[in-house]
């Protein structure tokens, strides 16, 4: 298995790469995401892309797509849109205190065919290498990924019983 560690351009170089990881991944439950999700995935990605601090893991084996994660460190004020709001909504003021100025993974992807050999983990540990405090968020329906963070050691912030879920590290 081979990682890379991406710059914006080089990320937005790889986009069907993203796009076809991004469409294997969560096209199954709990995400069902049809394919007009992953097209929207593309052009979140060109914007993202530019944010600050924007950095991108690629996983391939053999040359083919296996995973990627995506972050940067969360801007002052702490945004509304997207699911920020939520987020918000469930932790009060700990966002500004807990996650503004950490680094936001966005975006974890590992494609079905290869989960199960520890490539989430990897691509966590590349991708949040330099960052002192790293934040990530996933819906609570998402049994296996919450399993994966505890695992990892990340901290649950909210209450099972959240409408989110979000983890610290």
């Amino acid at each position: 298995m081979r990682l890379e560690r991406l710059s914006g351009d080089e990320a937005l170089a790889r986009t069907p790469a993203f796009v076809e990881l991004y469409r294997s991944a969560f096209a199954e439950p709990p995400w069902n995401e049809y394919p007009a999700e992953a097209d929207a995935f593309a052009k979140r990605l060109e914007t993202d892309v530019r944010r600050p601090g924007f950095s991108a893991v690629l996983a391939s084996d053999e040359g083919r797509p296996a995973g990627f994660g995506t972050a940067w460190p969360t801007q002052p004020p702490f945004p509304a849109n997207r699911a920020y709001g939520r987020v918000r909504a469930e932790l009060g003021d700990q966002v500004d205190t807990r996650l503004v100025g950490a680094l936001e993974v966005d975006e974890l992807a590992v494609s079905p065919h290869a989960r199960g050999q520890g490539l989430a983990g990897r691509l966590l540990d590349l991708l949040c290498a330099d960052a002192p405090r790293a934040w990530l968020l996933t819906s609570p329906q998402a049994a296996d990924a919450i399993r994966l963070y505890e695992r990892l050691g990340w901290h649950r912030l909210t209450a099972p019983q959240a409408a989110i879920v979000v983890f610290t590290r």
